[in-house]
C-alpha cells in the first residue's frame, strides 16, 4: 500500500488518490529501488539493488539496448535522454518517481480516453484504465508510442469526477470510491488479453 502522505505530498494533482494507488499495484512496485530489465520482450534477471547507486548503476547499464523501469511506478528509464550520464538520481526517489510516474500515467490517460472521444460515462472509466495501464506497460496505445507523444492536455477523465470533489473535502466517503464497490479490483477485472504466449512458444 502506497502511503497516503506520499501520495498527497508527490503524485499529480490531477489524478484523485485512488486512482494514483490503482495505477501503482497494477503497474508497480512497493520497492523505491527496484529496477526491472527486459530485452527483446523477455525479462532479464539483475541483482537486486540495495542503494540509489546501485540502483542507478544498473540502469545504467543497461540502458543501451533494453527496456529498463524504476521505482514505484516502474517509469521507464531515459526517456528523452540522449545519453546514459544524463539520468538523474531521482528516478528511484519515492517522492520524484511518483511524481514524473504519475504526471506520465496521467497524460496516457488522456491519450486513451481522446481515442475513446473523452467519454464522460463511469462505466467506461475501467476499460479505459486497463488500456491506460496496458499502454504504460507497454509503451504503446493503437500504434503510438505513449511516452513521446505530444500531452492531449485537460482534465484526465475519472470516476465521478464531478460529484465527488465536494465529498473529498469535507472527508465524506467519496461515492463509487468506497472499496466494497469500488469496479476496479485487480482479482475481478475480466481477462481481455491472451497472455499465454508471453514468455514462452505454445
Amino acid at each position: 500500500m502506497l502511503d497516503a502522505a506520499l501520495i498527497k505530498e508527490c503524485a499529480d494533482p490531477s489524478l484523485k488518490p485512488a486512482i494514483v494507488e490503482q495505477f501503482v499495484q497494477a503497474a508497480g512496485s512497493d520497492d523505491p529501488l527496484v529496477v526491472t530489465v527486459k530485452s527483446g520482450g523477455r525479462l532479464i534477471l539483475v541483482p537486486k539493488p540495495k542503494t540509489p547507486e546501485e540502483a542507478l548503476e544498473i540502469v545504467r547499464e543497461n540502458i543501451g539496448g533494453s527496456v529498463v523501469r524504476v521505482g514505484l511506478t516502474q517509469i521507464p528509464a531515459g526517456i528523452g535522454l540522449k545519453d546514459a550520464s544524463e539520468l538523474k538520481g531521482d528516478l528511484v526517489d519515492p517522492c520524484a518517481n511518483l511524481r514524473m510516474g504519475t504526471a506520465m500515467f496521467a497524460k496516457i490517460l488522456r491519450i486513451v480516453a481522446k481515442w475513446y472521444g473523452n467519454p464522460t460515462s463511469e462505466e467506461v472509466f475501467p476499460q479505459l484504465f486497463d488500456d491506460a495501464v496496458h499502454a504504460w506497460q507497454t509503451g504503446k496505445f493503437e500504434g503510438e508510442s505513449v511516452f513521446q507523444a505530444e500531452n492531449p492536455g485537460g482534465a484526465v477523465v475519472q470516476q465521478s469526477a464531478v460529484e465527488v470533489d465536494d465529498a473529498d473535502e469535507e472527508g465524506e466517503d467519496a461515492p463509487s470510491l468506497k472499496p466494497e464497490d469500488d469496479p476496479i479490483k485487480p482479482d475481478n477485472a475480466g481477462i481481455r488479453i491472451d497472455l499465454t504466449r508471453i514468455g514462452g512458444q505454445k
